[in-house]
């Protein structure tokens, strides 16, 4: 009869979704093919309720462990009804998460049925739920005098792991945002820096001021603000320039350029080394505003940029003869106009010398230039000291020629604003220090030629390099 199990200790398998159940056997329904435990363990916790009811259909396998405190006496109380019983520890974490509630454990997953002794196989489906609906906050954990383990130190560790300890609400949902609304932001992170303040100065750390907070480009090691106003000079020009990073550079006039150069090659930085100087950075510059890379490439041998050089029999028509020899070195069309005079500077002849050896072309005629558009024209026809050069037929003429064509004019050393300019350009690069242009200058440059912080000093400059990485430097107005 069915009531002689009530009593025995079991173990229901009812699959992977739902887990294995433990506990004593409190009614049995043959009608209905329902079995009920109370006090259950489902994969070895205690349940919150005080019975779970159980359908046949979602009985894979039922273990007899105990049967001493059974109603009846039956001789087959170790019956096994699942003909493939696997049996499973309380530990066993089985997943349940098909269970959304413990009153919905129950649920059809096959075709099972419950095998009672003295009652014939073959019931019908039913989906049943839990027996009772209502929930033991507080329930104490049945103690297992009847588990006949044979192992006390394996009944001690369980009593420790599945005690009243673990006695909680399960299906409680966690309140985040109450959680979270008891979090003081402001007050924890007030207590960090408190507590790293008293830290430091525990260690001895001079604490005495918040520290600075840096942006991502900034340099965190920087102990002492920058100066801009790094050079100071005795007789400053008319106007100021600034680099791209701000800081100050001031115009100087020619004479104190002039006394500059001259006290350079006193020390050793003679007129040659100045010349091939300037014509490096003109050249290289100037390869720039030709496009760079992207002009100058062996699969672009077809379209050579054209230069057209002017050039006067002084010291800066050297420096522009020294570009031209560069930039015919780097596969450009230099066309070098020269007139020819009777007396010319040794420093010219020497340049005239090794440009002649680059294959580029020299032209004392306007009427040789060409007639079409160059690239790029470097104007070297001015001249510092003599001013009545403008007034020769060549230097007009090659004038005219500059503005009627229309490609852009870099002008290498030109003169201060008050002797004017000829021919506008575009760009103007100056040497050292930056003499106060005009206006048809165009966007001045300002190039490195090598003279020692030492040279500045004896002149009366108070000088710190503001060319950083670089040899040639745009400037802007101030």
């Amino acid at each position: 009869m069915a009531a002689d199990w009530l009593g025995c200790l079991v173990s229901i398998n009812c699959g992977p979704t739902l887990g294995v159940y433990q506990g004593e056997v409190s009614s049995v329904d043959q009608n209905s093919q329902t079995i009920a435990l109370k006090l259950p363990f489902h994969n070895g916790v205690k349940c919150p309720v005080p019975e779970v009811t159980f359908s046949a259909m979602d009985i894979k396998d039922l273990k007899f462990l105990d049967c001493s405190g059974r109603v009846g006496n039956s001789s087959s109380a170790s019956t096994k009804v699942s003909s493939a019983a696997v049996q499973v520890p309380k530990g066993d974490p089985r997943s349940v998460d098909k269970v959304s509630s413990p009153q919905h454990c129950s649920k059809s997953h096959g075709d099972r049925h419950l095998e009672v002794p003295g009652q014939p196989k073959g019931f019908r489906r039913r989906h049943n739920s839990w027996s009772s609906s209502s929930r033991g906050a507080n329930q104490v954990t049945p103690k297992k005098n009847g588990v006949k383990n044979g192992n006390s130190h394996m009944k001690h560790r369980d009593d420790e792991c599945f005690g009243d300890n673990v006695d909680e609400e399960l299906d409680t949902d966690f309140d985040f945002e109450g959680n979270l609304a008891l979090f003081d932001k402001a007050a924890v992170f007030s207590e960090i820096d408190t507590s790293r303040s008293n830290g430091a100065r525990s260690r001895g750390t001079p604490q005495e001021q918040t520290p600075s907070r840096y942006r991502h480009d900034e340099n965190i090691l920087e102990a002492k603000p920058v100066v801009y106003r790094q050079i100071t000079v005795s007789q400053p020009g008319s106007k100021e320039y600034c680099t791209d990073s701000g800081l100050v550079v001031p115009s100087v006039t020619y004479e104190l350029h002039k006394r500059l150069l001259m006290v350079a090659e006193r020390h050793g930085l003679s007129l040659e080394r100045r010349l091939e100087m300037t014509g490096v950075c003109a050249s290289q510059m100037a390869l720039t505003l030709l496009g760079g890379p992207n002009r100058l490439t062996p699969k672009n041998v077809h379209q050579r940029p054209t230069v057209a050089l002017l050039c006067g029999p002084h010291v800066q028509g050297a420096q522009g003869i020294s570009c031209g020899r560069h930039l015919a070195n780097h596969e450009v069309e230099v066309i070098l106009f020269l007139p020819n005079f009777v007396k010319m500077l040794d420093a010219v002849t020497n340049e005239l010398t090794l440009f002649s050896k680059t294959g580029g072309k020299q032209v004392s005629n306007i009427k040789d230039l060409p007639d079409t558009p160059v690239d790029l024209i470097i104007n070297c026809l001015d001249c510092h000291e003599n001013t009545f050069l403008m007034d020769q037929p060549w230097y007009r003429a090659a004038a005219d020629w500059a503005n009627q064509n229309r490609a852009p004019v870099l002008s290498i050393d030109p003169p201060v604003s008050g002797q004017g300019l000829a021919v506008e350009a575009k760009w103007s690069l100056s040497l050292c220090l930056p003499l106060p242009l005009a206006e048809g200058a165009g966007r001045v440059y300002l190039c490195d030629i090598g003279v020692p912080r030492q040279v500045f000093q004896e002149v009366g400059i108070k000088y710190l390099s503001p060319f950083g990485c670089k040899f040639v430097i745009p400037l802007h107005s101030a």
